[in-house]
Formats: C-alpha cells, sequence, structure tokens
C-alpha cells in the first residue's frame, strides 16, 4: 500500500512539475495575490487629497490648516474660492472631501463658538467614513490645544477637559492594516489556489482519458484520492510559509506564535479546501465547469469569512451560513496566531469546528469520488 501511495504521489508531483501553468498558479499567484491584496486592501486615511476655501484668512485659520497637515490624514491638494469650485473637483473625483473656514472664524474662535464646515465625498462610504473619523479626531485635538492656550494668555492654569480617555491598543499600537489582512491572504490564497487546482488536475486526468488508466490499476479508491491531494498539501504549506515570510520581511507583520501550530492549522484548512475541490471534480466533466462550480463556493468564503467585511455587522441569518465557511475558523485562528501569539486553548473552538466540517466535506467527497469510479 505505501508503495502503491508513494508511487502515485510521485506521479502526481511529476506532473505538477512539468505543467508551466500550474507552478505559475503554485509560485507565481500567491506573491501576486498578496502584493495586490496587501497595498490595494488598505483601510489607512493617509495623504487624502482635499480642498481648501478659506474665507477668514487670518493667523487662525491657518493654524488649524497647519493641524490638518501634520495629522497626515490629508494633504491640501486645492485652494478654491467658491463651494462650486469644490463640487465640480469632487465630482471630477479629484477630492474626497473639503473644508470650508468661514470669514468670521477669526472673531468665533475667540468667542469659543467657532465652526468650520468639512464637505464628504459620500459615494465611498469606507473613504469618507474613515476621512470622517480622522477629521473629527483632529478637531477635537485642537480645540482642546485651543481652550488650553486661551486660559495660559488669559493668565489662568491650563483648562483640562473634565473626562479624558485614555487608550491603549494592543498587539497592533499603530492599528496598521497590513496586520489584519496579510494572515487573511493565507487562509484566501491558499482557499483558492488549492481547490482550484484539485478540481482542475482531477478533471484533467478524466479530459485526457487517464483516469481510466489509474481506475483499472492495482489501487484501491480511498488510496487514490490520497494520491492525488497529497501533493497539494505539501504545495498549500510550501505556499503558506512563502507568504508569510514575504508578510513578515516586506510588510513587517509579527508572527509571534509557533511555526508548527501555524502549519498544523492550516493542514486542517487544507482538509476542507482540498476536499471541496474534490467534490466539484466529481461534478464536472470539464476544467471549465471545475473553476465555475469552485468560483461558486468561493465568493461566499470571501464575503461570509470575515476576510473584508466584519461578521458582527451581518444579518443574524448571514452569520449563521458563516459557521458553513471553512474560511471562517481560518481566519481567527491565522489572526491569532500570527498577531496576538495565542496557543492553542485559546482557538480550540475554532480548530474544533474547522476539523469537524474539513471532515465531512472530505467524506462526502471521497464517497461521491468512489461512485464515480465504480
Amino acid at each position: 500500500m505505501i508503495l502503491r501511495l508513494i508511487s502515485l504521489i510521485r506521479k502526481e508531483f511529476i506532473q505538477i512539475f512539468r505543467d508551466p501553468r500550474t507552478l505559475i498558479v503554485i509560485v507565481v499567484m500567491p506573491i501576486v495575490m498578496l502584493f495586490l491584496l496587501g497595498y490595494a486592501a488598505n483601510t489607512d486615511v493617509k495623504n487624502l487629497p482635499i480642498a481648501v476655501w478659506d474665507q477668514s484668512r487670518t493667523p487662525s485659520s491657518r493654524a488649524i490648516l497647519n493641524a490638518f497637515r501634520s495629522a497626515n490624514y490629508f494633504t491640501i491638494a486645492y485652494l478654491v474660492g467658491s463651494q462650486d469650485d469644490i463640487q465640480s473637483l469632487i465630482e471630477q473625483n479629484k477630492v474626497h472631501a473639503a473644508l470650508i473656514i468661514p470669514p468670521d472664524y477669526d472673531l468665533r474662535l475667540s468667542k469659543g463658538n467657532a465652526q468650520i464646515a468639512m464637505i464628504l465625498d459620500g459615494s465611498d462610504a469606507t473613504t469618507g467614513s474613515a476621512a470622517l473619523s480622522a477629521a473629527q479626531l483632529i478637531g477635537q485635538s485642537y480645540a482642546t490645544q485651543v481652550i488650553s492656550d486661551q486660559s495660559q494668555l488669559a493668565g489662568g492654569a491650563a483648562i483640562r477637559p473634565p473626562l479624558e480617555i485614555r487608550t491603549e491598543v494592543w498587539y497592533n499600537p499603530d492599528l496598521v492594516s497590513a496586520y489584519f489582512m496579510i494572515p487573511g491572504l493565507i487562509g484566501m490564497i491558499l482557499n483558492f489556489i488549492t481547490t482550484l487546482l484539485t478540481a482542475s488536475t482531477i478533471v484533467r486526468e478524466r479530459e485526457r482519458g487517464t483516469i481510466e488508466q489509474l481506475i483499472v490499476t492495482p489501487i484501491r479508491s480511498w488510496e487514490l484520492v490520497i494520491g492525488k491531494i497529497a501533493p497539494y498539501v505539501f504545495l498549500g504549506l510550501a505556499d503558506t510559509v512563502e507568504v508569510m515570510l514575504i508578510g513578515h520581511f516586506w510588510f513587517a507583520v509579527p508572527v509571534r506564535s509557533s511555526l508548527v501550530l501555524i502549519l498544523g492549522t492550516t493542514c486542517v484548512l487544507l482538509l476542507s479546501s482540498l476536499g471541496i475541490g474534490l467534490l466539484a471534480s466529481t461534478i464536472a466533466n470539464t476544467q471549465q465547469e471545475a473553476f465555475l462550480t469552485v468560483l461558486f463556493t468561493i465568493l461566499p468564503s470571501v464575503f461570509l469569512s470575515g476576510f473584508f467585511f466584519p461578521l458582527e455587522a451581518m444579518p443574524p441569518f448571514l452569520q449563521w451560513v458563516s459557521y458553513l465557511i471553512p474560511l471562517r475558523y481560518f481566519l481567527i485562528i491565522i489572526r491569532s496566531l500570527m498577531i496576538k501569539g495565542v496557543g492553542i486553548a485559546a482557538i480550540q473552538n475554532q480548530v474544533i469546528g474547522l476539523a469537524v466540517l474539513g471532515t465531512a466535506v472530505m467524506t462526502i467527497a471521497a464517497l461521491r469520488f468512489h461512485k464515480r469510479l465504480d
């Protein structure tokens, strides 16, 4: 049995290394996806171009503009002279926000009731909400500083706000979005590549007529299943290490847990993704059908796993559906391991859920694959 398995695994590796397209998918695609999503899927608001209509043109108005500049959230790209100019720039997508300082800003600031207007482009809700939070934070910080300066100039003690909230951020003090995205990309890349390759490889055997040659050989059906998916377990682990190394040394994402524990939980994810690919191969007759079948499973994984959108913000029905998505469990696992550095005890519920789901998918796929061999 061992010799038969080794021979079949060796045959599968030879086919993989002889197919340049498969090698590109295995080696190059993870790197491309990592850099594209690592840079593009970035929720940090930095140097957002804005327009400014300064009707006051006083040292006080220049001070508030300097506060916006120094925060590195915004870049003053345009100085305009009317609201029509602002509307034109936003409509042309040259800016996503605009700051309007009224003519009596300096006088009202001395009386303690100054107001400035911040216009945001709501067509991009993600950028708009992030810019709104940044603007409010800058405004609150500057207002506190102005109150303190005015009090000292009046000869009194510096006025402190009645409530001060001191925040402390653990694990990611600078709130770098790459710390959240890169670990998630490990699961996303593995889920996509291993599922697609497993489905297309078996279908390719059927298209070329070589699957019948395997059937007539003295090999059991379950040995054929193991022999076909075993190489992709090794390749999946190699992709995991590849993405982790690039994420750590290029994007400076920490790896705070044991590498053995990370690779072990990755194998549990591969049980699900390879099972889905095997199941897709029993449904499809061509590689195109296999790709479409896999795509039908990948889309729910992207949107219902918590990769882009928080699960807590979804309707209760979709939250329940997400428990059927293997990637949902793995994203919690890999982010906890890499960023928090937890042990197995902290993620045991997610590991058990992922293992149960993976075992069920692999069992159904193997039984259906056995029926297709008869």
